[in-house]
C-alpha cells in the first residue's frame, strides 16, 4: 500500500508541473493570437467553465474514489464497480442539464444582461457544450484513482490538453477568435472521454471485475447508494466553488465595469502572478499526509518539525519568487508577451497580484497542516468568507480602480485569510511558526530588490537583475545566518538529487555551512 501511495503521490505531482506549464502555454498562445480585447473574452469565459465543470460533476470524482476503494478493500468488486455507474448516471444527467442550462438560458443573459459584453455569448454559449464530456472524464478519473492508477489520469489529463491546445491554435488561426479558444476545450475533454471510456473497458477489468452473474442491485439499493455519494459530494462542491471565487471573482466582476481590453490585461497577468503557488502547493500535498501521520501517533517532536520545515522553505523561495515578479513586472510582461506589448500595461496589477500569492500560499500551507490533524471544515469556512471578502471589496474597488482594484481585492481577501489559518494552525499545532526566519527572508528578499531600481527596463536589464538578485539573496542569507546546519543538510538532500549539478551545489553548501546557527 505504501508504494502505491509513493508511487501515485509522484506520478500526480510529476503531471501537475507538466499540466501547469502546458495551461501557461495555452494561456500565452491564446494572449498573443487573440490580442488584449478577444483575450479579455476569453478571460471572462474561464471561470464560468470552471465553475460549470463543477456544478455537472457534483463533487462526485472525490466519493467515487473514496468509496470504490473502499469497497474494493473489502473484496466487494460489485459494489466497486456499480459505485462507478450509478455516479456516472448522476453525473450525466448533471452535465445534460447544466450545459442545457448554460447553453440557452445562462450565457445569453450573463453576455448580454449580465456583462453587456454580446460578444462573450458564442464563447460563454461553447462552455455549455463542455460539460457533458468534463463529466464522463471525471467519474472515469475517480474510478481510476480508487485503485490507484493515477498514470490512467495522466494519460486522460495529456490528452485533454494537448488536443486543447492544438484544437485552440488551428481555430484561432482560421478566424473563429474567442469562440474557437473555447471550442478546442471543447475537443480536448470529448476526445479525453472517449480515451477514459476506452481505458476503463480495455485495462480496468482486472481491477473492478465484470459484474457476477448472481449480482442483483435493486433500485432502492441505487437509490441509497446515490444518496450517500451525493451526501459526501456536496462540501467538495462547496469548497471546489469557494476556492474558484478566490481565483475568478474579481474577474467576473470586472466583466460588469470595465472593457474586456482592460480585462485582458488583468488575465495576462493572472498566470504568472500564480507561479509561487506551484512551490506552496507542491509542499501543502506532501505535508497532509505527513501531519497526520505524526498527529496520529501523537509525536509532537515530528509534527513540530514538519509544520515548521513546510514554512521555512516554502517562504525561502516564495517570498523571493513573490517579491522579484512583483518589481519585474513590466519586464516580466514586455518578455512573455513580446509579440504584443499592449499587455504590459498589466503590470502594476500583477505586482499587486502576486504580492496577495505570498499570503495565499501561506493559506495553503496552514490549510492543509489543519487538514492533516483531522479539521477539514475550518479551511473550507475560512475559504468562503474569503469569497466572500472579495466580492464584496471588487464591487467597492474595481469601478473606482480598475484591474488594480480587483488585483487589491484579491490580495486583501488572501491577507484576510491568512491571519485566522496562521491562529488554527498554531493553536492545533501547539507550533510556533518560524518568524525569525521568515523575517530574515524578507529582509534578504528586499535588498535582492534593490537592482531592479537601478538597471534599465529591458530584457537585458530584467537578465542581469535576475542574475544579481540571486546572487544577493543568497549573499544576504549568509550574513544574516538564516539557515541552521539541519537547513543546509536538507538542502543538501535536494542537492544530491540534482544529477550534474549536484557537485556544484554540494560546495556551495558547503561555503553557506560556514554561515549556519545551530
Amino acid at each position: 500500500m505504501a508504494s502505491k501511495l509513493v508511487k501515485g503521490s509522484a506520478i500526480i505531482f510529476v503531471g501537475n508541473i507538466i499540466f501547469r506549464v502546458g495551461g501557461y502555454v495555452y494561456r500565452f498562445l491564446m494572449a498573443s493570437l487573440l490580442g488584449p480585447a478577444a483575450y479579455g473574452i476569453l478571460g471572462l469565459t474561464t471561470p464560468f467553465q470552471g465553475i460549470f465543470q463543477i456544478l455537472a460533476a457534483g463533487g462526485l470524482p472525490p466519493a467515487i474514489a473514496k468509496y470504490a476503494a473502499e469497497y474494493n478493500a473489502l473484496e466487494q468488486q460489485d459494489l466497486a464497480r456499480q459505485t462507478v455507474y450509478t455516479a456516472l448516471k448522476i453525473m450525466v444527467i448533471l452535465g445534460l442539464v447544466v450545459g442545457f442550462i448554460m447553453v440557452f438560458i445562462a450565457a445569453p443573459w450573463i453576455a448580454c444582461d449580465f456583462y453587456n459584453k454580446p460578444a462573450a455569448l458564442l464563447p460563454l454559449q461553447a462552455v455549455g457544450l463542455i460539460t457533458p464530456f468534463s463529466v464522463i472524464v471525471g467519474a472515469f478519473r475517480g474510478a481510476f484513482q480508487s485503485v490507484y492508477k493515477m498514470e490512467y489520469i495522466l494519460y486522460t489529463r495529456a490528452i485533454e490538453q494537448i488536443v486543447m491546445i492544438l484544437a485552440a491554435t488551428a481555430l484561432v488561426l482560421i478566424g473563429l477568435s474567442t469562440f474557437g479558444a473555447v471550442l478546442g476545450s471543447v475537443l480536448g475533454f470529448a476526445v479525453s472521454s472517449v480515451a477514459a471510456v476506452y481505458i476503463f473497458k480495455r485495462y480496468m477489468g482486472k481491477y473492478l471485475p465484470p459484474k457476477s452473474p448472481d449480482f442483483v442491485f435493486t433500485l432502492k439499493q441505487e437509490l441509497n447508494l446515490a444518496k450517500r455519494l451525493v451526501f459526501f459530494s456536496i462540501p467538495v462542491s462547496i469548497t471546489a466553488l469557494a476556492e474558484m471565487g478566490i481565483y475568478s471573482a474579481c474577474t467576473l466582476l470586472m466583466g460588469v465595469f470595465l472593457t474586456s481590453t482592460a480585462i485582458g490585461y488583468f488575465t495576462a497577468a493572472d498566470p504568472i502572478a500564480r507561479l509561487p503557488l506551484v512551490v506552496s502547493i507542491s509542499l501543502a500535498t506532501t505535508i497532509l499526509p505527513a501531519a497526520s501521520e505524526a498527529f496520529a501517533t501523537k509525536n509532537q517532536e515530528l509534527l513540530s518539525r514538519y509544520v515548521r520545515d513546510t514554512f521555512k522553505y516554502g517562504m525561502f523561495f516564495v517570498i523571493p519568487m513573490c517579491i522579484g515578479i512583483a518589481v519585474y513586472a513590466s519586464e516580466i510582461l514586455g518578455l512573455v508577451y513580446f509579440t504584443n506589448l499592449e499587455y504590459i500595461n498589466g503590470a502594476l496589477s500583477l505586482t499587486i497580484l502576486v504580492i496577495g500569492m505570498t499570503f495565499y500560499s501561506v493559506y495553503s500551507m496552514s490549510s492543509s497542516i489543519v487538514q492533516g490533524i483531522g479539521n477539514p471544515r475550518i479551511p473550507m469556512y475560512i475559504l468562503i468568507v474569503g469569497t466572500l471578502i472579495t466580492i464584496v471589496t471588487g464591487w467597492y474597488l474595481i469601478p473606482i480602480y480598475g484591474i488594480v482594484g480587483g488585483a487589491l481585492a484579491s490580495t486583501i481577501a488572501s491577507f484576510l485569510m491568512m491571519l485566522p489559518m496562521i491562529y488554527f494552525t498554531t493553536k492545533l499545532t501547539n507550533v510556533q511558526l518560524p518568524y525569525t526566519f521568515i523575517t530574515k527572508v524578507v529582509i534578504a528578499s528586499i535588498v535582492m530588490a534593490i537592482p531592479a531600481f537601478i538597471l534599465p527596463n529591458t530584457n537585458m536589464g530584467l537578465l542581469i537583475g535576475i542574475i544579481l538578485g540571486i546572487i544577493i539573496y543568497f549573499v544576504m542569507i549568509l550574513l544574516l545566518k538564516t539557515l541552521s546546519k539541519n537547513d543546509v543538510n536538507q538542502f543538501r538532500g535536494l542537492a544530491n538529487k540534482s544529477g550534474p549539478l549536484s557537485n556544484k551545489l554540494n560546495k556551495l553548501l558547503d561555503f553557506a555551512e560556514k554561515y549556519t546557527h545551530e
